[in-house]
């Protein structure tokens, strides 16, 4: 962000007698360097500048907007000192630059411009050999000339000063054809306000991807400056080239470390604690959390830290329409309203649908306890009836009884049976014009198990005519004889 200021040094000019009006006017002034000095600061960590004009100069700093709305610009280096001192500042321009300019900010400056073939140009020089200056308030913007090297700027000031070199049609790593190769050399934190750098250690992960660890990390706010080598086969020597990232950085008190599982599933309520840590300062912390689905229920909303840390905790409610395989970003961040400091843990899950692992294998059983039957010749006067029990034993339950044959009715109720097995209570009736059934049960997994029975219409057969065998006396005349005889013997008698 570029800031014009155009008032900075209005209460200087005001002129008045008596000692309370000067220190009205001291005080004023006093106010109006700490205001410039805010946007000298929202400046610096933006990667912008804090130039400051008159009303009538604005119009001549214009170019500064239209340089920072360039696309493709980056930063070649840029550093900022808040004491005034002689010091020299070295950057390297490679031949993938293009419109490289200097910008210098500061009340009272004096500098000058060393080119890579070893030439010179002051600051009062505003049309030289290096190139062309542009003096605007306490800005100096220079555009230098299309030299390729090492490139050296001796500035003198006893004011607080800043330097910023940047360059258009590049990227921070370059743009790499298949016929250049890019080799990264150092990689370093740069601090702001000061010269001290802390190298990284490089380690190449391929297909241009490098992992830089730093051991320190400076205490103020720094850039992070690249080194790096180009090689073409157009070329027989290496070029060297350099890029700074824009924004300022800061390093944190604050540690916000979260530990969960990398996976969640649909339709749960899920709760992730987290720790809030810092060494230096306690105090009381203010929390927020979201995430990009908006699954985030709830959450610890403020933290105060005992013996430097405190835990807590968020919500994630997932619906059970969640697609498997969605990815969710979760920020947790904690912020001290004393300090300002703040820091933050981001957090990458992912839902997925758990998969139950299958253990039984057994189909439910069935047992029939009664059957009862009274079926007739006419079928459709007549009913029958069939009970039975179906259990699943250690498995994972019955789930579901149907009818795979039969046009009776069906009823079904669960009952706990001895031992706490759990009973399926089956009763079917039908009429006996359907006398076969065949019941079917599944279990949680899918096991099938059957059970059938059949009855049967009961039936009249009419008994043979009987014949006499061959060679047999006659019954009938045998029992005429007997007759006969009795009645003689009982006139006889004098019956």
């Amino acid at each position: 962000v570029t800031f014009m200021l155009t008032n900075v040094f209005s209460a200087r000019c005001r002129r008045s007698s008596g000692i309370d009006v000067n220190q009205g006017q001291r005080f004023s002034s006093r106010m109006s360097g700490a205001a410039s000095q805010l946007y000298q600061d929202l400046a610096q960590a933006s990667g912008g500048q804090a130039i400051q004009v008159t009303k009538a100069t604005l119009p001549q700093a214009t170019n500064i907007i239209v340089d920072s709305t360039t696309s493709a610009l980056v930063t070649v280096f840029q550093a900022t000192r808040d004491y005034g001192k002689p010091e020299s500042f070295s950057f390297m321009v490679d031949e993938s630059l293009r419109n490289v300019t200097a910008y210098i900010t500061g009340s009272i400056v004096t500098f000058t411009l060393q080119s890579p073939s070893g030439e010179n140009q002051g600051n009062t020089e505003l049309n030289g050999p290096l190139g062309t200056i542009q003096a605007v308030g306490n800005l100096y913007r220079v555009q230098l000339n299309q030299q390729v090297g090492l490139w050296t700027v001796n500035i003198s000031s006893s004011q607080p000063y800043s330097l910023k070199v940047t360059g258009k049609n590049s990227t921070l790593y370059l743009t790499v054809s298949d016929s250049v190769t890019l080799t990264v050399t150092a990689v370093s934190l740069v601090e702001a306000s000061g010269s001290q750098e802390f190298n990284g250690t490089i380690e190449s992960l391929g297909r241009g991807n490098y992992l830089v660890s730093v051991d320190r990390v400076p205490e103020g706010q720094f850039s992070v400056r690249l080194l790096g080598l180009l090689d073409s086969s157009t070329r027989s020597s290496s070029t060297p080239f350099q890029r700074q990232s824009n924004t300022q950085l800061r390093a944190s008190n604050l540690i916000v470390t979260a530990q969960a599982n990398s996976t969640v599933e649909p339709g749960i309520h899920f709760s992730l604690p987290f720790t809030v840590a810092n060494g230096v300062i306690g105090g009381t912390y203010n929390i927020q959390a979201n995430d990009d689905h908006g699954f985030v229920q709830s959450f610890t909303k403020s933290l105060t830290l005992v013996n430097g840390s405190a835990q807590g905790s968020v919500i994630l409610a997932t619906p059970e329409n969640t697609t498997s395989g969605t990815d969710v970003t979760l920020t947790i961040t904690a912020e001290s309203p004393d300090s300002g400091d703040s820091n933050y843990a981001v957090l990458r899950l992912s839902v997925i649908t758990k998969v139950t692992v299958v253990t039984d294998f057994s189909p439910p059983v069935c047992h029939i306890v009664s059957v009862s039957a009274n079926c007739s010749r006419n079928c459709s006067l007549s009913t029958w009836e069939l009970s039975a029990n179906i259990t699943d034993g250690n498995g994972t339950g019955v789930q579901s009884v149907s009818l795979r044959r039969g046009d009776g009715i069906l009823h079904s109720a669960g009952s706990v049976g001895e031992g706490g097995v759990n009973v399926t209570e089956v009763l079917y009736s039908a009429s006996c014009c359907s006398p076969d059934v065949e019941l079917i049960a599944v279990d949680a997994v899918g096991n099938v198990g059957m059970c059938s029975h059949s009855v049967r219409v009961a039936t009249t057969t009419p008994l043979p005519p009987t014949t006499p065998r061959s060679g047999s006396p006659p019954l009938f005349p045998s029992l005429a004889v007997g007759l006969c005889a009795a009645l003689l013997h009982l006139y006889q008698n004098g019956f």
